[in-house]
């Protein structure tokens, strides 16, 4: 339910076309992780960066500010939206049950 898209394709975008091109393994090792698995998750959109994380981010793939905030945003908002939707879902389930047992 939770969205990391937009950050996730924020982050192997900037990852990728930097002019270091950084693995996965190397953008980790410098964020302070032991191997390449966090930024693996985070680009594959099981997990976002946290916070005390993004002003590091930022300077080592020369990401403005604006850009990370934006995208993470756009994650909440996803995610909002995600948790919404499912709860009419389960509402409406509810509801034709309640229905088909009159």
């Amino acid at each position: 339910m939770r969205s990391f898209e937009h950050i996730a394709k924020l982050i192997r975008t900037k990852r990728v076309n930097h002019p270091k091109g950084y693995s996965q393994s190397e953008l980790s090792n410098l964020l302070g992780y032991k191997n390449g698995q966090f930024i693996s998750n985070v680009e594959r959109a099981l997990c976002n960066i946290p916070l005390k994380m993004l002003k590091r981010v930022c300077e080592v793939l020369d990401i403005p500010a604006s850009d990370i905030k934006d995208a993470i945003l756009r994650d909440h908002e996803q995610t909002i939206e995600n948790y919404l939707r499912a709860s009419q879902e389960q509402l409406a389930k509810i509801s034709d049950r309640e229905s088909a047992s009159v």
